[in-house]
């Protein structure tokens, strides 16, 4: 008996349909939580970090209004979220500049 397989793959077009603009900025706000998060380990590394979670809070706001599936709300969410920790911890190391 022959089975259909599913190949389930991660995608965050979940309606079918391609959303450039959106997925790029759900990327960008993950890529700026990814340097702020790393950041966030190095106190030498403020300046970085801070900026890095200012761009990322910023970013995600902005992604988060453009944002057309779950799936995306679901990254730029989390991104948000660890671009602020990134953020305070940026700040409180020795803020912006």
């Amino acid at each position: 008996m022959a089975h259909a397989e599913h190949h389930r793959h991660l995608t965050l077009n979940t309606d079918g349909r391609a959303h450039p603009v959106e997925n790029t900025l759900t990327f960008a706000v993950a890529a700026f939580a990814t340097v702020a998060a790393i950041s966030a380990f190095f106190p030498e590394t403020h300046i970085v970090g801070s900026w890095a979670g200012l761009l990322g809070v910023l970013t995600g706001i902005y992604a988060q209004y453009r944002s057309a599936t779950t799936a995306e709300r679901f990254v730029i969410v989390i991104g948000w979220g660890v671009s602020a920790v990134g953020l305070a911890m940026g700040l409180a190391h020795g803020g912006l500049y």
